[in-house]
């Protein structure tokens, strides 16, 4: 099923990811678990995952990203739970593609570094560390589950960093699925962007070391709407390949996203005209941003 993304990616056309998938699980009704966000909602609420998934295919996706974020092999190496992530993965995978089968649209397995998050923040709790030869079996065996799932990419999001991340991208693209890597940054005290929780780690050298990883396409992902145009510049003097965007919008309290100050759909197709200007091509949305954004964009943007 990613034959004809690509297609589409080496004639320059746009293609449309889905949203939130995990934030618009909450906003209708589930509860958000105090140490893996949404993972359990694979198991507890398969049926609303569906729906997640069914109204993104309907607003317009050509690809929608099954909820395997949460179960980051570090997270859930923290807790105990190597067997669970397995598990849950493999029940998110069949959940996206249940819901795409008979559509001409693809299911990204998506692979992040989360650790365990400070409750009531967004930041990263950062008394743990792996060894580097223990953080790439962990990833490893996360990309290889999702590749024996059948997933027909993977999406590498919230990258931030030139080890862990480095570690997990390089274990998905030795699935040989294609892989798509989603850098995720914020702006330091000095203005100078670096990856999201990871204030030692300029965008500029985590753009470099993972654009030598060769993916199929870099976004700037779960970042704000106000920071990925420079963000984007930021990668393109390293990248030469296709581009990607979807920020994200809102809050995070861990367990929970707050849905204030989201941005409304029509300024944000308004900032993807202004990153297609810098050679954009794929465009979707993160966390807070919902169906009614990928409608507005799939609209305006799609021929």
């Amino acid at each position: 099923m990613y034959e004809h993304i690509a297609r589409k990616l080496s004639r320059g056309e746009i293609i449309i990811l889905d949203g939130g998938t995990g934030t618009d699980i909450q906003r209708r009704g589930v509860a958000m678990s105090g140490s893996t966000w949404c993972a359990e909602a694979n198991l507890s609420h398969p049926d609303i995952v569906r729906e997640v998934h069914r109204d993104y295919i309907n607003a317009g996706a050509d690809i929608v990203i099954a909820n395997t974020f949460a179960t980051s092999p570090l997270l859930f190496n923290a807790l105990g739970r190597d067997e669970d992530m397995l598990e849950i993965d493999r029940a998110a995978v069949a959940l996206a593609k249940e819901t795409a089968a008979g559509k001409r649209v693809a299911v990204a397995g998506s692979m992040s570094t989360m650790r365990p998050v400070v409750t009531g923040s967004d930041r990263t709790s950062k008394q743990r560390e792996w060894p580097e030869a223990q953080a790439r079996a962990l990833f490893k065996r996360k990309a290889d589950n999702l590749a024996a799932a059948h997933v027909d990419l993977i999406m590498m999001e919230m990258m931030r960093d030139t080890d862990y991340s480095l570690w997990a991208t390089e274990a998905a693209i030795a699935t040989r699925l294609p892989v798509w890597v989603g850098i995720s940054v914020e702006k330091r005290a000095d203005g100078k962007l670096t990856g999201f929780g990871r204030e030692d780690q300029l965008l500029d050298d985590v753009a470099r070391v993972l654009a030598k990883t060769n993916p199929a396409l870099i976004s700037i992902m779960h970042s704000s709407p106000n920071d990925t145009g420079e963000a984007i510049d930021i990668v393109r003097k390293y990248w030469n390949g296709p581009l990607g965007a979807y920020p994200e919008s809102g809050y995070f309290k861990m367990p929970e996203w707050t849905f204030v100050d989201i941005i409304e759909p029509d300024d944000l197709v308004a900032k993807a005209r202004e990153w297609h200007a810098k050679g954009v091509t794929a465009f979707g949305g993160c966390c807070g941003l919902g169906p009614e954004h990928i409608h507005a964009l799939a609209r305006e943007l799609r021929p």
